[in-house]
C-alpha cells in the first residue's frame, strides 16, 4: 500500500519499509574513480619505490659501518666466580674478576656499554607473563590478604613460606642482571683513573614515568616497601639498588626497568651504562689500555649462556646491526629486478602488438 501525504487520519499508513532511503549515498550512487592501471605508471612506482630502498638501505649499511664496538666475552675469564655461582648458597661469597684490553684508536663521541646475554630465553611465555604490573606502579605492593591475582601471576616467586610477599614479584624481576662493572682507563706514566659512567636516563622515558612508580611514602622507600622482601636472587633490597642516588631506587631504578623489557631473542644485549663526556673523556674514550672490574653475581651455568660487556658509539641507523639495511637493500633490490621484468615483457608485448596492427 503506498503511503498517503495527506492529512487525513482515516487513510491508514503503510508499514515502514525497511529498504534505506533512496539517497545516492544509501544507494551506492556516488560519482566514483577507478584507476586504470597502464604499465608506464606501475613502472615508475615500482623503480621509485626500489630505487628508494635501496638508496636508504646503503646510507643505513655504510651509517652503521662507521659504529666502533668492542665486545668482550668475559665467560671464560671470569670462570673461577662463574664455578662459585654455580652453588647458590655461595652468593654471600663476593667473588670479583679483572678483563683488561687495548683501545688501539680512540672512540669519539658518545659511548654506551652495554651488557650481552646469550641463550637467556626471555621470550619464553611462562617468564615473560611472570609480573604484578599493579605493583610496579606502587599500588598494592603488600598484598597481606591472598590476592590470587597477584599469586597467579608471579607465582613461584610470589611470597616467601612465610607468606612474606617479594617485591618486585614474578621470575622476570627475580632474575635481574645484577653484575657491577666498572671501567678504569689506565694512562702510560700516570694514575689509573675511573672512567665516569652515567647510571640514570639509560631507559625509556615512557617506561620510567608511565609503567613503573614507587609506593608512597615516596621520600622514605624503606617505609614504603617495608613488610616485603627482596626477591631470592638479589643481594640487595629494592629500595637500595643504588645506594650512590636516592633517586635511583625501588621500582623507579633503571636497570631494573631495563630489564623488564623483555628481549626478543636468546641473543641480546641491554643498555648498562653511559661514559660521562668530563674531564680526560670529554670526546670520548682516547685510545690506550683499559680494564674492566667486574663483581660477578649473575650465574650463568644453569642455562649454559654467555655474558659479554660491550662500548659502542651510535649512528642515525642505531647501534652496530646491519639487519635493517640489509633488508632494506635487498627489498629495493628485488623490486627492482621485478620492474626490469615487467618493462621486458611490456616491450616485448608491445612489440608484438606493433607488428600485428602493420
Amino acid at each position: 500500500m503506498k503511503k498517503t501525504k495527506g492529512k487525513d487520519s482515516s487513510v491508514a499508513e503503510s508499514p515502514r519499509s525497511k529498504c534505506p532511503d533512496n539517497s545516492a549515498f544509501y544507494q551506492q550512487r556516488i560519482p566514483a574513480w577507478t584507476p586504470a592501471l597502464t604499465p608506464e605508471p606501475v613502472l615508475s612506482i615500482f623503480f621509485g619505490i626500489g630505487l628508494f630502498c635501496l638508496a636508504v638501505g646503503v646510507a643505513w649499511i655504510v651509517s652503521v659501518g662507521n659504529v666502533k664496538e668492542i665486545k668482550i666475552n668475559y665467560s671464560d675469564v671470569c670462570s673461577h666466580c662463574s664455578k662459585l655461582r654455580e652453588n647458590s648458597s655461595n652468593y654471600a661469597v663476593e667473588c670479583k674478576c679483572v678483563v683488561n684490553f687495548t683501545l688501539q684508536e680512540a672512540i669519539q663521541g658518545d659511548v654506551f656499554m652495554y651488557y650481552g646475554l646469550r641463550n637467556f630465553f626471555q621470550n619464553h611465555r611462562r617468564y615473560g607473563i611472570s609480573r604484578y604490573d599493579a605493583q610496579l606502579l606502587g599500588h598494592n605492593v603488600y598484598n597481606k590478604e591472598n590476592n590470587s591475582t597477584f599469586n597467579q601471576k608471579c607465582e613461584p616467586f610470589a611470597r616467601y613460606p612465610d607468606g612474606t610477599p617479594m617485591a618486585p614479584c614474578g621470575a622476570i624481576a627475580n632474575s635481574m642482571f645484577n653484575d657491577s662493572i666498572l671501567l678504569y682507563y689506565h694512562p702510560e706514566g700516570s694514575a689509573t683513573v675511573k672512567v665516569p659512567l652515567a647510571r640514570t636516563g639509560n631507559s625509556w622515558w615512557s617506561d620510567k614515568n608511565v609503567k613503573f612508580e614507587n609506593p608512597k611514602p615516596s621520600d622514605n622507600l624503606e617505609e614504603a616497601f617495608k613488610g616485603t622482601r627482596h626477591p631470592p636472587y638479589w643481594q640487595k633490597a629494592v629500595y637500595s639498588l643504588d645506594p650512590a642516588d636516592p633517586q635511583n631506587n625501588g621500582f623507579k631504578n633503571d636497570d631494573l626497568i631495563i630489564w623488564m623489557r623483555l628481549a626478543a631473542f636468546p641473543s641480546f644485549r641491554k643498555l648498562y651504562r653511559r661514559v660521562s663526556r668530563t674531564g680526560v673523556f670529554a670526546d670520548g674514550l682516547p685510545p690506550g689500555n683499559y680494564s674492566y672490574s667486574i663483581a660477578y653475581d649473575f650465574a650463568i651455568s644453569r642455562f649454559r649462556g654467555q655474558k659479554h660487556v660491550i662500548l659502542s658509539t651510535m649512528s642515525w641507523g642505531g647501534g652496530s646491526n646491519l639487519f635493517l639495511g640489509i633488508a632494506y637493500a635487498a627489498t629495493g633490490g628485488v623490486t627492482v629486478l621485478t620492474a626490469f621484468v615487467m618493462l621486458a615483457i611490456h616491450l616485448k608485448i608491445k612489440k608484438k602488438q606493433t607488428y600485428f596492427q602493420q
